[in-house]
């Protein structure tokens, strides 16, 4: 957007601990430039009993920082911040404080949320459709698929984005839960009714997405249209805040917590 930007991570715990030392300080140094003696670690070089303490040390805070929200967001917002004042020959703070956030706890609040991130240039009035979206997910994963071949069996995903692995099952691989094909039609069919021209219409013919998370269809437009306003902290079903709410030590839920319906 012209002042802000939205992002959906998802943080692969199980991954990040299977990472060996050696992974992690090849990962950090890709984009930092550690320290001379993590650099010689990556080499290869011989270390002594001291030094390879520092490296296992810094290894560790690495790991932590790998996957943290937190870090994430402040090197990022480090490096538009560097590269806007630059633009605009000018110093200070760029971003006027600290980034808000929201757990996503099930899948309808993730497929609320990435709609909610996707279709914001079309209620901004600053694109017509999800393909002329600029700067979202949305139309990376639409250009990518448009360059499936004819006899492929499913449509091409853009690597540097999560992969859509369809609907849950066990095994489950990593990715997004839903067919791309299901959040595609959704992002449609929410796209076209959040439009000033359709204001308070409602197509009959739902998305199967919908139907298999048993979202109500007002329910799911308002909370699309408001997610940032109607979630502060966190956002999924009743059963799925009532968990993470136990599993946090709350003893109700927090009037702050709306529930997905």
């Amino acid at each position: 957007m012209s002042n802000h930007y939205h992002v959906v991570l998802f943080i692969n715990s199980s991954e990040q601990a299977q990472l060996t030392d050696f992974e992690v300080l090849e990962r950090w140094s890709q984009l930092f430039r550690g320290n001379l003696i993590v650099n010689r670690y990556v080499r290869g070089d011989d270390l002594c009993e001291a030094e390879l303490y520092v490296v296992n040390q810094l290894a560790e805070l690495w790991r932590e920082r790998l996957g943290s929200i937190s870090w994430f967001m402040k090197v990022l917002n480090e490096h538009i911040a560097r590269e806007a004042n630059r633009e605009d020959v000018c110093t200070g703070n760029f971003w006027e404080g600290r980034f808000k956030s929201q757990a996503l706890l099930d899948d309808k609040a993730l497929a609320a949320c990435l709609a909610y991130v996707d279709l914001n240039p079309i209620r901004a009035k600053m694109a017509e459709s999800p393909e002329t979206s600029e700067h979202t997910s949305a139309k990376k994963r639409i250009d990518a698929a448009k360059r499936t071949k004819p006899d492929a069996l499913n449509l091409t995903q853009p690597n540097v984005l999560l992969m859509f692995i369809g609907n849950p099952r066990e095994p489950m691989p990593t990715g997004l839960p839903f067919k791309l094909t299901d959040y595609l039609e959704l992002l449609d069919w929410t796209g076209r009714i959040l439009r000033n021209d359709k204001r308070g219409a409602i197509d009959q013919s739902l998305p199967p997405i919908l139907k298999r998370l048993k979202i109500d269809s007002k329910s799911w437009l308002q909370n699309v249209k408001y997610f940032e306003t109607n979630f502060k902290v966190m956002a999924g079903s009743l059963s799925s805040v009532k968990f993470k709410c136990t599993h946090l030590g709350y003893q109700r839920v927090p009037a702050t917590s709306p529930i997905l319906t």
